[in-house]
């Protein structure tokens, strides 16, 4: 059995985190890119969505997870009974989740599903690989938004496409190896291909946003349609 040694040092992030609703149950935050989503073993690697929000919410926790360079939309329990509630709601998949992505290329097709099982290997950590023999079952939805071109140095064009991927399981890095799978990595993917079309490779960030988040309150059973701009 292989062990897993995680070297990731996260570089410091200066951006705030921006708190879009609160009440006495939860809260709605717009994480930014290049903040963890949860405080890593590594004491330098401290700095966190949870180590940041408990100080403010005392007894907060985190019902899911966003990777490291994705930004956008997430919801916070702010006590246990909360917490049970929602992660009730997203291992039921009731949860609608909506991310903007920029792909390297442009998609052939204006919709489709990815359907690849996803497994974790510690041998090739922190990378997950598509296996139908051993990955649990993992689905996406994609639908494009636009199709343009970006003006490069020496007269070169980077061709991208814009997308809105719904995800309909929840696996580990699912989106990004899963547009991967595709042939249509996501622009900025260290890992999955997103920095090695020429002219990508300077890109700041993930451009992957998660930009909807549809739930139904814990308490009050309200419909709630949380909703977050792309910023790229």
């Amino acid at each position: 059995m292989s062990t897993i040694i995680d070297t990731f040092i996260a570089p410091p992030c200066s951006d705030e985190i921006e708190i879009l609703y609160q009440d006495e149950h939860l809260v709605l935050i717009n994480k930014p890119a290049g903040l963890l989503s949860l405080s890593g073993k590594n004491p330098q690697n401290i700095d966190s969505v949870h180590h940041r929000l408990v100080k403010i919410f005392h007894g907060c926790t985190l019902v899911h997870r966003l990777d490291f360079g994705t930004s956008g939309l997430m919801v916070v329990a702010r006590n246990k009974a909360t917490n049970a509630v929602l992660c009730q709601q997203f291992s039921q998949r009731s949860v609608t989740k909506v991310y903007s992505a920029l792909l390297c290329g442009h998609l052939n097709s204006d919709q489709g599903v990815i359907d690849a099982a996803i497994a974790k290997d510690p041998a090739l950590f922190p990378l997950m690989s598509i296996c139908t023999v051993s990955g649990k079952p993992a689905r996406s939805r994609y639908q494009v938004v636009e199709r343009f071109s970006r003006q490069l140095e020496e007269g070169r064009t980077l061709s991208l496409t814009r997308v809105q991927l719904m995800p309909e399981t929840g696996r580990t890095h699912q989106l990004r190896i899963h547009c991967q799978q595709l042939g249509y990595p996501i622009l900025g993917c260290d890992l999955y291909g997103g920095l090695q079309q020429p002219g990508t490779e300077k890109t700041p960030r993930l451009m992957l946003h998660a930009s909807e988040l549809h739930f139904e309150h814990p308490v009050s059973g309200e419909k709630i349609a949380a909703h977050n701009a792309s910023p790229f």
